[in-house]
């Protein structure tokens, strides 16, 4: 089904908790736990022509394949085909701040 831009939903934050928690009680202490980009770099992915939304890829920055690289996240813009936009012109982000080291404050996300 083509993208149109309205992909993705708000869901209960007591919900988004849970996830979370689970996420975070099965890695290791120092894994990442949460990756922020800034709103400049979101807006310039979603403002290339043709954008519908954004794709996050999970990645190791080491490529390694038994988990013992830095966690990343890359985001990418997806056109109405569901393709990645790729190539001359188009942004592929990473540099995520990475928490540990940019965290909230403990909430119902993150504790």
């Amino acid at each position: 089904m083509p993208f149109d831009g309205s992909e993705g939903s708000p869901i209960d934050a007591n919900t988004a908790g849970d996830w979370t928690h689970a996420y975070q009680a099965s890695v290791p202490g120092d894994a990442a736990k949460a990756m922020f980009f800034g709103r400049d770099i979101l807006e310039s992915i979603l403002a290339q022509d043709g954008c519908k939304g954004i794709r996050f890829y999970f990645g190791l920055s080491s490529g390694s394949v038994d988990l013992k690289g830095t966690m990343q996240l890359v985001a990418v813009g997806a056109d109405h085909d569901e393709n990645d936009q790729l190539g001359d012109g188009f942004i592929v982000a990473d540099e995520a701040t990475s928490c540990p080291s940019a965290c909230s404050q403990p909430n119902v996300l993150y504790n």
